[in-house]
């Protein structure tokens, strides 16, 4: 394998910080030669530093931030090293195929058991077994005309191939995503579902067997209870800055004169001393919309705050309503405000499509979404820190899916991110952490939750760069 970074003995990366500027966002799709597709994955395939693409089914390399060149075609995926060798590695969930990444260069199917019957919409990488190889979880969703779904549980056999080791058949099942939301080192998973039916929170007991604990916890956002909803993807992110993981369920909300349909709730996760269970905190801010689809959480200010960015799938909606994706800006407490005109991400057309990464390195978050690739200019005054993770290939997958990483500050706040392979519907943001840390221009502590339940800080470390962090073996 082959890393680019240069590396302090702890392995910090830096990077020259450029000056920001007003965080407003240009498409500049055709200037960088990236456009089109309802999906979207960063991941550095050739681990040269710069964040690559796949998008529409096609990968794309990042030149070095100043173009994208078409290099392979896979299907829409999300990705992450299966057999520890330093190189990520792809699932297409639309194919249903693992494509093995050979030294950056080429991917290469893998053969896989026999699938459960159906499509797929939507899966999330994660160790969920503990064995320090990442397992796969698929969404299952209806086939017509024979209507045939089911979700179903790829377990990673020592980076060499993979066994069928679970499938239900139960709901229709859209965006996967994984979040450790009660910090007991091991991924937990949550499903949005379609079709009237009720989403589900899936806890891990650490060897890959989960529960159904959505009743208990309080995580109920749509089906029984609420009238019968239809979710199409949800995400995680401490939005309220205490150190757990909340979760925004979107929904996509039919009203008419018969009834209407629930909404998309923000959860809060109350922490441990409340069981981790989670609390409805209801709109807070983001208004109706009948179509509302794949959610998104970034810092795109760098204000500490995580904001959202949501999209729709109607154009004109019931009763000739127009619906557009918006940008909802964090204003803390759980309120936020739609920034969307402000930004400049106004009137976007129907997608799926929404996934953050800093491409061009310049210190913030930058924008695929609509089959348009746009680009963030910053915020004035706002400082930043980007965190890569790598684990030992041993105990912890080798780049570190389901780690945490907490960056407590002076003002109280403990910005919290996760390293994450799978978001809303079949997205995946990088797996390089971004802090967004305002006015605070001072070095941080960075506090590390390993996937294996293990803990280490790191003291002193200096701002607007990115650093690279590895397991100590």
């Amino acid at each position: 394998m082959r890393w680019n970074d240069f590396s302090l003995p702890f392995g910090l990366l830096f990077l020259a910080a450029l000056p920001a500027r007003a965080a407003i966002f240009e498409d500049k799709s055709e200037q960088f030669g990236l456009a089109g597709g309802n999906d979207a994955c960063w991941f550095d395939f050739n681990n040269d530093g710069w964040t690559d693409i796949c998008a529409g089914g096609k990968v794309y390399r990042n030149e070095k931030g100043l173009k994208f060149v078409e290099v392979a075609s896979t299907g829409a995926c999300v990705a992450a090293d299966f057999d520890n060798d330093g190189f990520l590695d792809l699932y297409s969930w639309s194919g249903r195929k693992i494509y093995r990444n050979k030294g950056g260069k080429e991917f290469s199917p893998l053969k896989l058991p026999e699938l459960p019957k159906g499509s797929s919409l939507g899966a999330c990488w994660g160790d969920f077994n503990g064995d320090g190889f990442v397992d796969l979880y698929a969404g299952g969703y209806e086939t017509w005309p024979n209507d045939t779904y089911a979700d179903f549980l790829l377990t990673n056999e020592g980076g060499k191939s993979f066994k069928l080791t679970w499938s239900e058949v139960r709901y229709r099942a859209r965006g996967i995503t994984a979040c450790d939301f009660d910090r007991d080192g091991d991924l937990d998973v949550y499903v949005s579902n379609y079709r009237l039916q009720p989403n589900i929170l899936w806890q891990n007991n650490g060897k890959g067997a989960f529960s159904d604990v959505t009743g208990a916890l309080g995580a109920i956002a749509n089906g029984p209870g609420f009238g019968g909803g239809h979710s199409i993807g949800a995400v995680w992110g401490d939005f309220d800055n205490d150190g757990d993981f909340d979760l925004f369920a979107g929904n996509f909300a039919h009203k008419d004169g018969r009834g209407n349909q629930p909404e998309s709730v923000w959860l809060q996760n109350n922490g441990r001393e409340n069981g981790f269970k989670f609390e409805n905190k209801g709109q807070g801010g983001v208004f109706y919309q009948e179509s509302y689809a794949s959610p998104s959480a970034a810092d795109y200010n760098n204000d500490g705050n995580l904001d959202l960015f949501f999209t729709t799938v109607y154009g004109v909606a019931s009763f000739g309503r127009r619906n557009n994706s918006v940008l909802f800006r964090n204003d803390g407490n759980f309120n936020f405000s739609n920034a969307t005109a402000a930004s400049k991400l106004d009137g976007l057309p129907p997608t799926y499509q929404a996934a953050w990464a800093d491409f061009d390195n310049d210190g913030d978050l930058d924008l695929m979404a609509a089959g348009r690739l746009f680009v963030n200019s910053g915020e004035k005054g706002h400082h930043w820190l980007k965190v890569r993770l790598l684990g030992d290939g041993k105990k912890v997958n080798l780049f570190a899916v389901g780690a945490q990483v907490q960056v407590p500050l002076p003002d109280g706040r403990i910005l919290t991110r996760q390293v994450a392979a799978g978001t809303g519907q079949g997205n995946q943001n990088d797996l390089v952490l971004h802090f967004g840390l305002g006015a605070h221009d001072k070095p941080v502590q960075l506090d590390i939750l390993w996937p294996d339940g293990s803990t280490r800080t790191v003291n002193d470390v200096a701002i607007d760069q990115r650093v690279t962090l590895r397991m100590k073996r």
